[in-house]
């Protein structure tokens, strides 16, 4: 078995970086016939170069903890955020300031924590990012951390933990980042959240992903519940279910927030209209079923128009068995859309498709509403990954070494220290020029797709399809594909590309659980210089004290195969 190949590319190029924030007349606009307006800015706002200053803070305050749990009627042990699973939603406005404080009251050794807002570009505010070993060390048991960041993008999103395997045991919510629309619509219903489930925690699991490969899935959850058969063959649990009025019209914001599962999702007799992919909006095109692999986000709107028809509609988050481990309650992940008073058990069909397929949607669909272009082309070699096996424990690795970075030593901490030289586990790809240009290329050499994602930027795609890549099946420079995460296909290829207009110190991984934390990752870090003078040192350093006296105090270790983030 072989592992993805990592191939990059640079070339300079004259694009300017960073967003300017400008002063927001008072607000109108954004009604149910007017979406793409938002207060003196409109739809066709390039939001990578302007940004509304609101003179607002949202502020929250999260407190990570142990609990005892039965999102689907079976009692476990997870963790929640203010008592919740899934957590809190985090809301704010387009330009907004977002300050989140979070304590960690998990109390237990080894669990430390870290909250991510992903897909968040985190604009000279890298610190911020949430990742441990990258850009802090963990917050331990009894300490909080304050995030601080300004909402540049607009659009839905999830937050979660970026230590060990927290985030799929529950430490995660959603983010709504309110702006213009490409299209009208009467309500918006928030975020739906799927995320598959097990009986037991992924940290227990963990183990057994060194041995045997991903492990199975117990079940899955719509907005934290779902329904299962017990050991008596009892349904417990209850459906997911959301009330529609016939005639209006409803945005769902659709997450894939998963451990090991790419869902298809659909509603019965309903067409969705998809108007946004991650943090991009998009021109509308509509499906009856999307494909939604774990970290992506889309925005659809449902219109209520089948109260004809029935009363009650499946909800369907169907596992695709060919990218996804193997679900005990497949066929069974289904909530409830209802016109009426209350919900009762649908009788409605689902579409027809197959059940083993494994694709990302169509890059054709994906046109971003404000036009970009990449940059010119320019190709060159560098290869970067390869296969490792050690100690009968597999792992995921690039240049043969799979990815480790420590706890107690992030990458921004050795930035403001000066260090220039890294670990070559810590896969540093140092990009010291502002406003470059820079090309990735993945191969996967086996059937096993994955779900790439890059912090601090949307990458454009230029390239994704099954078979050896080669330069003429690039696809066009005018204003290709943008988003944050993007499926790398099995036996396939990707190819991406970004700007050099953010510095900082950014990860670039799988977003399959068991790949993260196993290696399949490096990071790039973009304009050193530039990067070290935006270190909030007091933050960071106060973040690294406070683990420092924990460890003495406990004496943990960080696990051999444990990544570091």
């Amino acid at each position: 078995m072989k592992l993805p190949s990592f191939v990059l590319f640079a070339v300079a190029a004259t694009q300017t970086g960073g967003s300017a924030v400008l002063s927001r007349a008072p607000c109108t606009g954004n009604t149910a016939t007017t979406r793409s307006q938002w207060c003196d800015f409109d739809i066709n706002t390039d939001y990578y170069d302007i940004v509304p200053d609101t003179g607002v803070i949202r502020e929250y305050f999260f407190n990570l903890e142990q609990v005892t749990t039965a999102p689907d009627g079976f009692s476990r042990v997870a963790y929640a955020i203010n008592g919740t699973i899934p957590a809190p939603t985090i809301i704010a406005d387009w330009g907004d300031i977002v300050v989140i404080h979070v304590t960690n009251n998990l109390g237990i050794a080894q669990n430390g924590t870290s909250i991510h807002f992903h897909g968040i570009r985190q604009n000279r505010t890298n610190e911020m990012d949430g990742v441990v070993s990258i850009t802090q060390c963990p917050t331990p048991p009894g300490s909080t951390i304050t995030y601080t960041w300004r909402a540049t993008q607009y659009g839905s999103s999830w937050y979660h933990s970026h230590f060990g395997f927290q985030a799929w045991d529950g430490a995660a919510g959603g983010m709504i980042i309110n702006g213009p629309a490409t299209a009208n619509y009467d309500e918006d219903k928030g975020i739906v959240l799927l995320s598959d489930w097990n009986h037991r925690t992924a940290s227990e699991l963990y183990s057994e992903t060194l041995t045997k490969g991903p492990p199975g899935i117990s079940n899955a959850i719509i907005n934290g519940t779902n329904i299962w058969k017990d050991e008596s063959g009892t349904t417990v649990g209850t459906r997911f279910n959301t009330s529609v009025t016939a005639g209006k019209s409803y945005r769902l914001r659709l997450v894939n927030g998963g451990i090991d599962t790419h869902f298809k999702f659909s509603i019965d007799n309903h067409t969705m209209t998809v108007i946004a992919a991650d943090f991009v909006p998009i021109v509308p095109y509509e499906t009856t079923l999307l494909n939604i692999g774990m970290g992506q986000r889309y925005d659809v709107i449902v219109q209520a128009n089948q109260h004809s028809v029935a009363d009650n509609f499946w909800i369907r988050a169907e596992p695709q068995t060919a990218c996804s481990s193997q679900n005990s309650n497949q066929g069974n992940i289904l909530g409830i859309l209802y016109y009426g008073n209350k919900p009762d058990t649908p009788t409605t069909k689902g579409y027809a498709y197959k059940v083993a397929a494994c694709e990302d949607e169509s890059l054709d669909n994906l046109v971003p509403h404000v036009a970009r272009s990449a940059g010119k082309e320019h190709w060159s070699d560098l290869e970067l990954a390869d296969l490792i096996q050690q100690e009968n424990v597999f792992l995921w690795a690039l240049n043969e070494t799979s990815f480790y970075v420590d706890w107690a030593n992030p990458t921004l901490l050795q930035v403001y220290n000066d260090e220039k030289e890294f670990t070559h586990r810590s896969h540093v790809i140092q990009l010291d020029e502002k406003n470059q240009w820079v090309y990735v290329i993945i191969q996967a050499q086996n059937a096993a797709s994955h779900p790439i994602h890059l912090h601090g930027h949307d990458f454009y795609i230029l390239g994704q399809g099954t078979g050896t890549y080669n330069s003429t099946q690039q696809r066009s420079l005018s204003n290709p594909t943008r988003r944050d995460v993007a499926l790398l296909p099995g036996s396939g290829y990707l190819v991406l590309a970004f700007v050099t207009d953010n510095p900082g110190a950014w990860l670039m991984h799988c977003h399959i659980g068991w790949h993260t934390n196993t290696g399949l990752a490096l990071q790039f870090v973009e304009q050193y210089g530039a990067a070290r003078g935006l270190i909030n040192h007091d933050f960071l350093n106060s973040t690294c004290e406070a683990w420092s006296r924990y460890v003495s105090r406990t004496s943990i270790k960080q696990g051999v195969y444990e990544d570091g983030i």
